[in-house]
């Protein structure tokens, strides 16, 4: 019939993060991610605001795990209007998701860059931003 578990889980004995700290590691996701498409972006459709926008990503995700964010060489190929759309609408995404964690944790500032990571993104999709 039923016998007793004598051992410990194998779940009981992994690593115990906080909330803040699993949010932590959630956010640098995000932004790392949208920093990636960011750079994708920048080498089909460069512009200063793009160049800004890394830096700024960069620097944030840099805050949240204490190191530099590696990043991809961009690939290279398709240029076409329905990529740099698709790109676009990947990172705005990205930046939601990215700024419900932020507001979760209580960070003002990462809330902040991925609002407006958002409307940047929506407004070159062509889209009404409600954020």
């Amino acid at each position: 019939m039923y016998e007793p578990i004598r051992t410990k889980s194998v779940h009981a004995h992994g690593p115990h993060r906080t909330r803040q700290e699993e949010l932590d590691i959630r956010l640098a996701g995000h932004l790392t991610a949208l920093l990636t498409v960011t750079d994708e972006l920048r080498a089909l459709t460069p512009s200063g605001a793009l160049d800004d926008a890394a830096r700024r990503l960069a620097l944030r995700v840099e805050r949240l795990r204490g190191h530099a964010p590696l990043r991809a060489a961009p690939t290279v190929g398709d240029t076409t209007a329905t990529r740099v759309a698709s790109l676009h609408q990947r990172a705005h995404t990205l930046a939601g998701q990215a700024l419900v964690v932020a507001t979760s944790r209580g960070d003002a500032a990462g809330a902040a860059l991925a609002a407006e990571r958002m409307q940047a993104h929506a407004a070159a999709l062509g889209i009404a931003d409600a954020v």
